[in-house]
């Protein structure tokens, strides 16, 4: 069992822990199983969140369950479900690059904000994660098992602990995370983290690092841009797919 009475768990909710989903599924839990709360993600055993991922590194003792609305991750480029798994069984993920090579031509850069396809292990694409893509590199080589559960239809994936979780980018246009360098989060200080924003009476906004203790100003800021081959060995050339004749999915660009 994931939850028992000696469980310590956490639950976010876009980036939060004091949302009405989250104080829901958190008390839920600790009725059913009996087991503790906290809001710290170093002390937690269970890690429940939506849209995000705890910026600490977790330990390999600890469970991260990620709620996924769409298991299938071909769906937004095939729709007919059937063909969408087999296409995902014999790994012809075409489409999933076409998508991304549109949105550069289109719009001179990848659009794919949130649900970023990523490869695991170098065969399987995983279900799109309604996370920014600041998330993604935290779950490649991670020590800890990463649960990604679509209640609604019943199916549960999972990332094993020291897996290769690498985004599908092309080798001439590197995989690019949220800038945040110009933040401050106003009760620590830090700089350099995908931050919360809090909108003000007077028209401002206040930002706040949501997903973990405040750290020291003096703490090393993520990098914003993954551009090592080392990184993302998985690529392709978007100026040698531009060669290839292939028929045009039906894909949707983010505005």
């Amino acid at each position: 069992m994931l939850v028992t009475s000696r469980t310590l768990i956490k639950v976010i909710d876009q980036g939060a822990g004091e949302s009405i989903n989250a104080a829901s599924i958190r008390k839920l839990l600790a009725f059913v199983s009996g087991a503790q709360r906290t809001t710290d993600s170093l002390v937690a055993d269970l890690i429940q969140s939506r849209q995000r991922i705890p910026e600490e590194r977790l330990r390999a003792d600890q469970v991260l369950v990620l709620q996924v609305p769409n298991p299938e991750p071909l769906r937004p480029v095939q729709p007919d479900k059937p063909i969408a798994r087999q296409m995902r069984a014999d790994a012809d993920y075409r489409r999933m690059w076409l998508q991304l090579y549109e949105q550069i031509v289109r719009s001179g850069r990848v659009m794919q904000c949130a649900a970023y396809p990523s490869l695991v292990n170098g065969r399987h694409v995983m279900p799109p994660l309604p996370n920014p893509r600041w998330d993604v590199p935290k779950l490649h080589m991670a020590q800890h098992l990463t649960l990604l559960a679509a209640g609604r239809e019943k199916r549960l994936h999972a990332v094993p602990p020291f897996t290769r979780v690498e985004p599908l980018v092309f080798d001439d246009v590197p995989y690019l995370v949220e800038d945040r360098r110009d933040l401050t989060c106003h009760r620590s200080g830090a700089r350099g983290f995908l931050m919360k924003e809090t909108p003000q009476a007077d028209g401002s906004s206040l930002h706040e690092i949501g997903l973990a203790r405040c750290v020291p100003a003096s703490g090393p800021p993520r990098r914003a841009c993954l551009t090592s081959p080392a990184y993302c060995p998985i690529m392709f050339s978007a100026a040698r797919y531009a060669s290839r004749t292939v028929s045009s999915p039906r894909s949707r660009i983010p505005a």
